[in-house]
């Protein structure tokens, strides 16, 4: 399919004069050399980290999936959880970034320190209480996602352990966000690599039970991720405390919390933070759907194109994110002619990005599979989840780079979070429950599922087109 719609976009070019290709690309991407260059500075180390931590994760899948399908269906399961705290802490981080990034248009410290102030108490919160109640209910809360006993308690195993990390990864994903929104984002990329040779090395230790230590399978990976976890905080602090040069920030500035800016962070974030719960429930609903009508297998295919798929994310969250600093701070600075060509070249490049995901998913679909010690069922199932993905992937990269890099960036949250309440509640939860229930092949209901990447693409387009979205939200503004 991707080398379909790669071969009209080329005979749509060469049918076209040269002179005529040159008019149309500039009136599609910006000549602004400064624009590209912020981008890739802050593009590159963001994807890397990012890429870094999605190799955490796909390290303990690998490793666990040697132990068979319920280790890797129980690690899944109790991912979930995992997943949703990520995605509410990414809601502070993303009203971190927000706020933090236009007020950097202005060069106001003192006001990001401020934000950056409340970030750190709501993720530290956020993180408490994910950790009581996965310590307390375990069973309970995996139970929500699955009624297979074996991946329960393999879950449950993951847990005893994993759980004590949450405070520690929100705490320090707002540190990381912090400094990104005054363009430092190197930091982020060393803590992540520290955590993965941290994590690395412990799984291999603790899983097989290398040098005299026992081997504790499931929860030796779930206690190498606390240790990686831990690290990564004290790194943060100690970078923030002793090192940093630009946001100067520092711990004692914790206890200044300003009731002006709380306003602000709770009215300008909670819409954030709104949006990314009610993606943290599509995930959760998306995850009781197939583990509740299907099988053990088709719960290990959905781990394994997960991770595919998140592979995707990552980068494209990374670039997003690099965009949507750039686009903040453009805001902040009151230079709103700008943003029109910067989103064009925006949209030209997420386009590019999804057809050649599209591709690459095509190309790794054997080989990655076969990195799995899998049933021949759960690997065939896995086949037709990643296929499915090398077409929602187009869309995903599009309404990333369009919806969180551009509109949520510019200032217009309320929009992206009732464009996701839409989908998310109208069609994709209901139209996959309606497929699980009729029975409809695993493939079907997965594509109900991720029917919203290509769905999102359609308003985001036109959305774009109007920019009413740009938004000056510091205070002073007018």
């Amino acid at each position: 399919m991707s080398l379909t719609i790669f071969q009209i976009i080329y005979n749509g070019f060469a049918a076209v004069p040269p002179n005529n290709v040159k008019r149309t690309l500039d009136m599609l991407v910006t000549k602004d050399k400064t624009f590209y260059r912020t981008i890739a500075t802050l593009a590159i180390p963001m994807v890397l980290q990012n890429l870094i931590t999605y190799s955490v994760g796909l390290a303990d899948n690998i490793m666990i999936g040697a132990l068979g399908d319920s280790a890797v269906s129980g690690v899944y399961m109790a991912g979930q959880i995992q997943t949703v705290l990520q995605v509410i802490s990414g809601g502070i981080e993303g009203a971190i970034l927000l706020l933090s990034s236009q007020y950097w248009g202005k060069k106001d410290r003192e006001s990001i320190c401020r934000i950056v102030s409340i970030g750190i108490w709501c993720s530290a919160i956020t993180g408490i209480i994910f950790s009581f109640i996965s310590a307390l209910f375990p069973r309970t809360v995996l139970s929500v996602f699955t009624n297979e006993t074996a991946v329960i308690e393999s879950g449950m195993e993951y847990l005893s352990a994993m759980c004590y990390s949450y405070v520690f990864f929100c705490i320090t994903q707002a540190l990381i966000a912090s400094m990104r929104s005054v363009e430092a984002a190197g930091i982020g990329l060393f803590v992540s690599f520290c955590s993965l040779c941290i994590d690395v090395l412990l799984n291999y230790i603790l899983i097989f039970g290398k040098f005299g230590f026992p081997a504790m399978g499931i929860k030796g990976a779930a206690i190498a991720t606390l240790a990686a976890r831990i690290c990564e905080t004290v790194i943060m602090f100690i970078y923030v405390r002793h090192i940093d040069r630009k946001l100067r920030f520092r711990p004692k500035m914790l206890f200044k919390i300003d009731t002006v800016f709380l306003h602000d962070f709770f009215r300008y974030g909670l819409p954030i933070i709104a949006g990314q719960l009610v993606w943290g429930a599509n995930l959760a609903g998306s995850s009781m759907i197939v583990g509740h009508f299907y099988g053990e297998s088709v719960i290990t295919a959905v781990s394994l194109s997960g991770t595919v798929n998140n592979l995707m994310y990552v980068c494209m969250n990374g670039l997003s994110g690099a965009v949507g600093i750039v686009i903040g701070k453009t805001v902040g600075t009151g230079e709103l002619s700008k943003i029109r060509e910067y989103s064009r070249t925006v949209q030209m490049i997420f386009v590019i990005l999804g057809l050649l995901t599209s591709l690459l998913f095509a190309v790794i679909c054997n080989p990655f599979i076969g990195l799995y010690s899998i049933t021949a069922e759960a690997a065939e199932f896995s086949r037709q989840l990643i296929h499915v993905l090398c077409f929602t992937c187009i869309g995903t990269c599009y309404e990333c780079g369009c919806l969180f890099g551009l509109v949520k960036s510019g200032g217009d949250v309320s929009f992206v979070f009732i464009n996701d309440m839409i989908f998310v509640f109208l069609v994709v939860l209901p139209s996959a429950y309606i497929a699980a229930s009729l029975g409809l092949q695993p493939w079907i209901v997965f594509l109900c599922l991720k029917s919203d990447q290509i769905l999102k693409c359609i308003v985001a387009f036109f959305k774009i087109r109007k920019y009413n979205w740009m938004k000056n939200l510091t205070r002073g503004a007018d």
